[in-house]
């Protein structure tokens, strides 16, 4: 799952009101035809049945969330989200509580394409997007409030699409990274262990997935550290913070990079292998530097463990979304799958998994004509 949610997800068979107002979120969506009983049938009796499921699937696959037919927090913030199209009300910057949806979404894309930088079109109206939105305004004549109102509007509409061939805050970020040189000495990582408290995760005898992937987080810390980066563990052994809180210090860290490590499991006893996931919509916006970072984590790990690659791939996890800088979630192996959970047992696969971490964040800071082959970097021993 993409988060560790804690609202009661609504299921099949379950009914009621809450089942009612999902219902009436697809049936606006398109993704559900129109009910039977009239235009309001009793809330008590709407119910989460197979046609429900499909449909909330449906729209879990095209929103880049986790495919469970459920609707959990993510999925219910992302179906209320879904419901705004752009011009059904005013959009303003509020940073008590910003604005999320659609709407904040399409313009954010429509000021990207204007090639004004607004940020990460993550249908969050943060201080990036106002800024965004009062260059324009000021740039075409318009009262520069920073609120997008009717008047703007008809701007945008108006005018054509100016950037071709990528996104211009995408591209910048991407080879800042780069430019500000290949050393890790003052880089902020921000290392996050999955679960942890009273939520293990996937337990298996007296080993919990929560206590697995703190080890590996020290073990990464200490890889780093002795890099002569800077690390953030946004949690402690016996801690569980929520899932606001950790993107929550991250951002307040003013991190260069997250990671966030899990372990998986599954009742399929076919399923095993290392996954690595960043933000993207799987249809156009997408972190840039953490598409290549999650690539290059996996791919080390493979290298040096012997784990299946089961590839990256774009979510919009909140994890994700929220993270002010370039997030990356790894899935190190299954422990539901007898090999797999041998090999994360092991404490050398657990080093070797860390190297594969420093390995990868090194690599992204190399120039091309730099970077080592895969699974081959070591560090450097000190005088």
């Amino acid at each position: 799952m993409g988060t560790d949610s804690r609202m009661q997800p609504l299921a099949r068979g379950d009914r009621g009101p809450a089942v009612a107002d999902v219902h009436a979120a697809l049936r606006s969506l398109g993704l559900l035809p129109a009910s039977p009983d009239g235009p309001d049938p009793a809330l008590e009796s709407a119910e989460y049945d197979a046609g429900t499921e499909l449909a909330v699937r449906h729209f879990q696959q095209v929103r880049g969330l986790s495919v469970d037919g459920r609707v959990g927090e993510e999925t219910y913030r992302a179906l209320s989200e879904a419901r705004w199209s752009l011009g059904d009300r005013l959009l303003r910057y509020d940073p008590e509580r910003p604005m999320r949806g659609d709407d904040v979404t399409n313009l954010q894309e429509r000021l990207l394409e204007l090639g004004y930088d607004a940020g990460r079109a993550d249908g969050i109206l943060g201080p990036e997007t106002e800024l965004g939105l009062r260059a324009f305004q000021r740039d075409y004549g318009l009262t520069s409030d920073g609120t997008c109102g009717p008047a703007t509007l008809r701007a945008l509409r108006q005018l054509g699409r100016k950037v071709t061939g990528g996104r211009p805050q995408l591209l910048r970020q991407s080879a800042s990274f780069v430019e500000s040189g290949p050393h890790l000495i003052g880089r902020r990582i921000v290392v996050d262990a999955g679960h942890g408290g009273p939520d293990t995760g996937f337990t298996v005898g007296e080993t919990t997935e929560a206590d697995l992937v703190f080890d590996l987080a020290s073990r990464i810390e200490g890889r780093l550290a002795a890099a002569g980066a800077t690390v953030y563990l946004t949690r402690g052994r016996g801690q569980g913070p929520a899932l606001a809180e950790r993107t929550a210090f991250a951002n307040d860290a003013r991190g260069d990079l997250f990671l966030s490590l899990h372990m998986d499991a599954h009742g399929s006893e076919h399923a095993r292998g290392v996954a690595s996931y960043y933000y993207g919509t799987g249809s156009g916006a997408s972190s840039t530097v953490g598409e290549q970072f999650a690539n290059l984590v996996r791919r080390e790990i493979v290298a040096r463990t012997g784990l299946l690659d089961l590839g990256s791939h774009p979510k919009t996890w909140e994890l994700l979304r929220m993270s002010r800088m370039p997030a990356v979630r790894l899935d190190c192996g299954y422990l539901s799958h007898p090999v797999d959970r041998l090999l994360l047992l092991d404490a050398w696969v657990r080093s070797a998994i860390a190297h594969g971490v420093l390995a990868a964040v090194q690599r992204l800071y190399l120039p091309a004509e730099a970077d080592p082959a895969t699974g081959t970097f070591v560090l450097p021993e000190k005088a």
